[in-house]
């Protein structure tokens, strides 16, 4: 059934996601295999421990939990004391000891919060109920009558981060899920590499009547790898749900998948409650004891977050949807950085719009190709458009050339005959000479009774001659001063 706006707007939305951070270790959280499972031959990433063969006992990885720590910095989140790992019994065909090593009652990291923009400035407040310490298990891939498994994601460290259910558009879902990318990536939590799942979001969604005191039956929107994803997976369950509650049916409790080319979720599985992962402290690990000494040294080596950069970025004036393309990517931002601090905003403005109007933004392939990150270079360039010497078209084509060239700009421009001419004197001359030639009297007479746009055609004549080399600027000034003779 189409929903009406008048319908839609009877009912509230309410979302709280689950994040799954890969941690970004050389090795598993309790073997030594390689953490990296990325173009590995199937099961080639793996030790007896993922095996969970008998007589492997797990050895807690001590990075996970400094990595844990400095996520829970990036949270404004409490750190705790004590922290302990629980087996968590559920039978995963991917995970071959038969239960998944996790901390249930006293995870690492306790209450803390989240802040996201919006699209319109504002900024949406998400608590955090908590992040625990947890492996991942292995991947499975089906075919037409069997499966195949490969454990080398087995034993993977993760944290999950458990919002509280405070999110309630999916626009601000989106928001939430894009800044929480930012915050474990600036923090050096994980690589964040979204298309190999180093992060993954769980929406849970339910919708209810605006003003009730309950919140609705909640659906689980399972393994998100895309901020679109979890905005359109949030849109599509508001729109599925209501339309149940309308017909008067029940909303069932379960988790669902989500397609992209489709755009629908659907049902996988039914929600378990907690109790029936039977979980149990795990014998084979002794708990994770912290002072407060030990959580502060750790968190002084917590590089700069997102929220820095937008404050220092103020004096800038950028437009909020370029700060925030900016900040989608670390080493745009530390760049970007740099060059304000030892160049001045003039310069730094006229870069962050270099990589706003000419990189994808937000783009890791793009950001993984760029293997010039030297301010140096950039300053030299946005210094040159700054003392006329190049045009704002040519000095964008020097800049992509620098993303990858640390060659000098100046040397680019001369190699490319891009350097433009600003001897006042030469300018003139050739000033002189279209003003002179009959096609331009039109124009002229046209400048004199008010028509300034005509002035454009006399530029372009100048720059013509010019060879594209004439400061236009100058030009244009040049042009008024012999006219107005």
């Amino acid at each position: 059934m189409a929903l009406s706006p008048e319908i839609l707007e009877k009912y509230d939305m309410t979302i709280g996601i689950e994040c799954h951070v890969q941690l970004a270790t050389k090795s598993k959280l309790f073997s030594g295999a390689d953490n990296d499972a990325n173009d590995k031959v199937p099961n080639e990433a793996t030790s007896p421990i993922d095996f969970g063969l008998p007589g492997m006992l797990p050895v807690l990885n001590h990075e996970a939990i400094v990595l844990a720590v400095r996520a829970g910095k990036a949270l404004n989140a409490n750190i705790a004391h004590v922290s302990r790992f629980d087996r968590k019994h559920y039978f995963y065909p991917d995970l071959p000891k038969g239960y998944q090593i996790s901390q249930m009652y006293q995870p690492i990291i306790l209450e803390g919060y989240v802040e996201a923009p919006l699209l319109d400035g504002t900024l949406t407040k998400v608590r955090i109920h908590h992040a625990h310490l947890e492996e991942d298990a292995g991947k499975l891939t089906h075919y037409s009558d069997f499966s195949l498994v490969d454990l080398n994601r087995a034993g993977t460290p993760l944290i999950e981060i458990v919002s509280e259910p405070d999110i309630h558009s999916a626009a601000a879902a989106k928001a939430y899920a894009t800044e929480l990318h930012r915050l474990m990536t600036f923090a050096g939590v994980t690589y964040g590499d979204l298309y190999h799942g180093n992060m993954r979001f769980d929406v849970n969604i339910s919708v209810a009547l605006k003003g009730a005191t309950e919140l609705g039956t909640r659906a689980e929107v399972k393994n998100l790898n895309s901020f679109r994803s979890v905005e359109k997976a949030a849109e599509y369950e508001f729109i599925r749900q209501i339309e149940l509650v309308e017909k008067g049916e029940k909303i069932v409790q379960e988790t669902r998948g989500w397609d992209d080319a489709s755009g629908k979720t659907s049902s996988q599985r039914s929600k378990e409650d907690a109790q029936d992962y039977r979980y149990m402290p795990d014998a084979d690990i002794p708990p994770v004891v912290l002072s407060d000494e030990d959580v502060a040294k750790i968190q002084a080596d917590v590089p700069l977050l997102p929220a820095y950069y937008r404050a220092t970025w103020k004096s800038l004036g950028l437009d909020r949807s370029v700060t925030e393309a900016l900040l989608g990517t670390k080493g745009y931002a530390v760049l970007i950085t740099e060059i304000q601090k030892n160049a001045g905003d003039d310069n730094a403005r006229r870069v962050a719009h270099w990589f706003a109007s000419s990189v994808g933004l937000g783009d890791d392939e793009v950001a993984s190709s760029i293997t010039n990150f030297v301010p140096d270079s950039y300053v030299e360039l946005a210094e040159m458009v700054g003392k006329n010497e190049l045009s704002s078209t040519a000095a964008k084509e020097i800049f992509v050339e620098l993303l990858t060239n640390n060659t000098s700009p100046r040397k680019i421009a001369e190699d490319k005959n891009l350097l433009q001419e600003s001897d006042e004197s030469a300018i003139m001359a050739i000033v002189d000479e279209v003003l002179a030639d009959p096609a331009s009297a039109q124009s002229v007479a046209d400048i004199k009774e008010g028509q300034d746009k005509a002035i454009g055609f006399l530029v372009g004549q100048v720059m013509k001659k010019s060879a594209g080399k004439a400061n236009p600027g100058l030009a244009q000034q040049l042009i008024r001063k012999r006219l107005e003779r």
